[in-house]
């Protein structure tokens, strides 16, 4: 039995310190900009704001934040750097003059296409290391700790 409780232990201790290592190289990521496409480097909340933005036309200014989870000053600070870039442009709203729309050049459109080519050739590598039980563990896995850290 004690033997029973120290490998129960020592196995939440190796997922605890395995979890702490993969949140460490995750954020070690976040912090290096990459290029994608001909839009030159962007900083990771910069390619991600440009994939909340979408292919699908344009997103009022406070759409886009609650997309992000930040607030419309960060996104108007991010919205500025990305139409520096020409990844972006502002537009006044047809219906409403207080909001904002905001839409990707076609630098925009191909540098978010370029990012979404790099998540999936990632993807299928990792997919490529996994049986079919391993990948379906893995996404139910991916899907819950999401769940978690939203909450």
């Amino acid at each position: 039995m004690d033997k029973k409780m120290y490998t129960q232990s020592d196995n939440n201790h190796s997922g605890s310190r395995n979890l702490g290592r993969l949140i460490m190289q995750l954020r070690r990521l976040e912090r290096q900009p990459h290029s994608f496409g001909t839009a030159g480097p962007l900083t990771p909340s910069e390619i991600h704001t440009v994939e909340a933005i979408g292919f699908e036309g344009g997103v009022l200014m406070s759409e886009l934040a609650g997309r992000l989870g930040i607030t419309k000053g960060a996104v108007t600070q991010l919205i500025a750097r990305l139409e520096a870039k020409e990844l972006v442009t502002r537009s006044p709203h047809p219906n409403d003059s207080r909001a904002i729309v905001i839409s990707l050049t076609e630098t925009g459109r191909e540098a978010n296409a370029a990012h979404e080519e790099v998540h999936r050739r990632f993807y299928d590598q990792l997919r490529s290391q996994l049986s079919e039980q391993e990948i379906e563990i893995f996404e139910r896995c991916i899907e819950k700790l999401n769940v978690f850290l939203q909450q």
